[in-house]
């Protein structure tokens, strides 16, 4: 059968697409792979300070049997990738395996190398952040540094848990068995390290434009949209809604903004109509559409 040249001409422009997409996507797994294995080694490692979950669990038991840290973040990882593969899809197993991988060749290869800082309260904070920014990255671009997050999102139905709490109740006994392996110093500060990633990977994941979306009901509704366009510079669109009291067709206005958008439309808001319902929230990612701002004089 032939293929129509229309349907040629879209099939070879989506191939380098792909492609363009797949590579992107690799090199920053690699790159987030390699942040944390620069975290480790030249940061917490050396200092006695872990992270946690299955890298936690490799860091206790490379210092009690003096075997390298990458063997162990590989064959303890293991069994939750073929998880992944079956549970949650091939192409986040691949890219979990590849950047294991990657983590567990750079701690061998960066073992030799002293660490940069031994000063525990800088190493917390610096250590945190690069370990924070590289699982983030990696995240972001669909693979997992840890098998306890997958662990956690295949047995949360089971239990009475959410995924957070799970990863939480695992990691309190990581730091409790670190006090006695290491010091309760040690433990303390690895549970700050740790809280300084969390927030690093939030960041990463949310993005560092912090966009919020906003959803406006009001009955002056053209004149609200109209002044977020024309004073803003924002594109908006009306949605059909509908109360579920009084059963009234309502207009909704949804957009987004940036972080420093927020003050000028609530003011735009408030001035048109102070009783008007506004909700604002974040936003990880934005892509396609007219998000773009316009240039407003």
């Amino acid at each position: 059968m032939e293929i129509p040249e229309s349907q040629t001409v879209s099939y070879k422009r989506e191939k380098p697409k792909r492609a363009t997409y797949f590579v992107k996507r690799f090199f920053f797994i690699t790159l987030g792979a390699l942040l944390m294995g620069v975290a480790l080694e030249l940061f917490l490692v050396p200092n006695q300070l872990l992270d946690g979950g299955i890298v936690g669990i490799s860091i206790i038991l490379s210092h009690l049997t003096g075997w390298k840290l990458g063997v162990f973040i590989f064959l303890l990882n293991l069994p939750f990738f073929f998880l992944g593969y079956k549970q949650i899809g091939k192409t986040f197993a691949i890219s979990t395996i590849y950047a294991i991988t990657v983590l567990s060749i750079s701690t061998i290869l960066l073992h030799p190398i002293d660490p940069v800082i031994d000063d525990k309260f800088l190493v917390t904070i610096f250590g945190g952040a690069v370990l924070g920014i590289g699982v983030g990255i990696v995240l972001r671009y669909g693979g997992s540094l840890d098998g306890t997050e997958i662990l956690s999102i295949l047995v949360q139905n089971k239990v009475p848990f959410s995924v957070g709490e799970i990863v939480m109740i695992i990691n309190f006994f990581i730091f409790a068995v670190a006090g006695f392996v290491f010091t309760w110093e040690s433990a303390l500060f690895s549970v700050v390290a740790y809280f300084i990633a969390s927030k690093m990977i939030d960041t990463v994941l949310l993005g560092f434009d912090e966009s919020k979306s906003v959803w406006v009901i009001s009955d002056a509704y053209k004149d609200i949209g109209e002044a977020i366009n024309s004073r803003l510079g924002r594109g908006v669109t009306y949605l059909k809604g509908e109360g579920a009291y009084t059963g009234e067709d309502k207009r909704v206005i949804f957009c987004v903004i940036t972080r420093l958008e927020e003050a000028k439309l609530k003011d735009i808001v408030m001035e048109i109509d102070d009783s008007a319902f506004l909700s604002i929230g974040n936003v990880s990612e934005v892509r396609g559409g007219n998000h773009k701002k316009r240039d407003i004089h």
